[in-house]
């Protein structure tokens, strides 16, 4: 008998607690005639000129590199350059024993006056012997002698003054000096050791920094755009920049080359651009990204690149009308650019759409925002009521 009335009690505290759980819990009625609002992140489309930009990687190089090698032969006396050091085109580098090829020189010169004595000795015994001639003392065939004799002194002083020529080169060439403007790089021999003429391993290798070029590739596709920009620019260099990883725009210069043929194993196409590169933020060898200006859009239509959305019937955007509710707008792109997407069809200046919280929305679904977006800038969310 105890267990039927258990039951029941149980049974009834359920059901009780169950009324009282639907009256506490029963749901509050929505505000009439006000929707619910989401909260988005909102720019204005705004009209400005847009640079368009071909970029790659690329690599620095020295616009000129020289290995320094002695000319002549012997001991290097002495070192006048430090490692890593700048220098101009004709500062002295290094200098090579040079009493051998002063002696040489010594010889020449001395060969030389002997010879010059000759041919003026030749040259008065020609005009006596012309002389006798004219007043028949002498005969023709002795003035053809001397004629012979006077030629063979002249042509004896030339080779003599050759081998001066030569003797003076071979002693200049112990002061070694370098070609270009440059750095020094590591120093390959030591002053005290025997250099020869020409020899492979150098005394240290010259670059030239200012100016520098860099070596970057394009995708083949962008052959007639380059083409086109060539063109209007009417023999003007394209402008070209060069920027480190995290965007930092290092050096302005303009494109000198792009190569007379395409890579057919990676489909790219190689262009050459030169840089002034006075401050040295390139350096050889470097790895940057390169971008060549090849057109300037004027006064397009622009929204940032995150506001434009894909839709099965093409890219569209939110707009936001002046009731606060959304309508998804259908456009037509332009390239897009440092995070600006040019709109070429959908749009008018002054539009403002969504650019943050787009997943959250419907055609029609009613938004708010903190404040009006400056041009070009989002507005922060305010919180959903």
């Amino acid at each position: 008998m105890k267990r039927p009335r258990f039951l029941v009690l149980v049974l009834i505290f359920l059901v009780g607690g169950a009324i009282l759980w639907s009256l506490f819990n029963k749901p509050k009625p929505a505000s009439a005639g006000k929707p619910r609002s989401i909260a988005v992140a909102i720019a204005t489309v705004e009209t400005r000129d847009v640079p368009v930009w071909l970029s790659g990687l690329g690599t620095v190089q020295a616009n000129n590199t020289v290995t320094i090698r002695p000319r002549v032969s012997g001991e290097l006396q002495s070192i006048h350059f430090t490692e890593g050091q700048e220098v101009k085109a004709g500062d002295i580098l290094a200098h090579i024993d040079p009493r051998p090829y002063r002696a040489a020189l010594d010889q020449a010169l001395a060969q030389k006056a002997q010879d010059d004595a000759r041919l003026a000795n030749d040259r008065r015994e020609f005009e006596r012997i012309r002389e006798l001639v004219e007043t028949k003392t002498e005969s023709r065939q002795l003035l053809d002698q001397r004629a012979a004799t006077l030629a063979e002194s002249t042509a004896l002083v030339q080779a003599s003054q050759a081998a001066v020529d030569t003797a003076q080169l071979q002693f200049d060439f112990t002061t070694v000096r370098a070609p270009i403007d440059g750095h020094t790089g590591v120093r390959l021999v030591d002053a005290g050791n025997i250099v020869t003429a020409s020899q492979n391993n150098g005394l240290v290798v010259l670059t030239q920094t200012k100016p520098s070029a860099v070596i970057f590739t394009v995708p083949q596709q962008n052959f007639r755009d380059l083409r086109r920009s060539i063109t209007r620019s009417a023999g003007e260099p394209l402008t070209v920049e060069a920027l480190s990883d995290n965007g930092e725009v290092l050096a302005r210069g303009k494109l000198e080359l792009i190569d007379n043929q395409i890579d057919t194993a990676t489909g790219t196409l190689r262009l050459k651009a030169l840089f002034p590169n006075e401050d040295q933020s390139l350096w050889p060898g470097q790895f940057v990204n390169a971008r060549v200006l090849v057109a300037t859009l004027e006064q397009a239509l622009t929204v940032p690149a995150e506001a434009v959305q894909p839709g099965l019937d093409g890219p569209f955007a939110y707009v936001v009308k002046p009731d606060s509710t959304v309508e998804p707008r259908p456009l037509k792109l332009g390239p897009t650019v440092s995070g600006v997407t040019v709109i070429t069809a959908g749009l008018q200046p002054g539009d403002q759409v969504v650019r943050e919280g787009q997943n959250k929305l419907q055609p029609g679904a009613h938004v708010e925002v903190a404040k009006p977006a400056a041009p070009g800038t989002s507005a922060a969310p305010a919180a959903a009521e």
